[in-house]
């Protein structure tokens, strides 16, 4: 029988990181405590490290996204408008 893939939610996961940078236990102890390979906790620190400073920049972010999504819904209007222009002068040169 195929053994199906484990999947960790993000609370564990962060359980596990936190115990891990707290270097109470070896790796090899924590590893063998939660059922996983010490390169997944390796991989999960890392991926966390490499990730803390965007909880500090979260409002930035949303802002940028937010003045892209405007941008956006701007020129989608402007394109619509023209292609309004457009069917609109087709339609009577048809008539025509």
């Amino acid at each position: 029988m195929k053994q199906t893939r484990r999947k960790f939610t993000p609370e564990f996961k962060t359980k596990v990181v936190l115990e891990a940078l707290s270097e109470r236990l070896p790796m090899a102890e924590l590893a063998q405590k939660h059922e996983l390979h010490p390169n997944q906790i390796t991989q999960w620190k890392r991926e966390f490290l490499d990730k803390t400073s965007d909880v500090f920049s979260k409002g930035e972010k949303a802002r940028k996204t937010e003045q892209d999504y405007q941008q956006e819904s701007e020129e989608l209007y402007k394109t619509i408008g023209q292609l309004k222009v457009e069917v609109d002068w087709l339609k009577k040169k048809l008539q025509s």
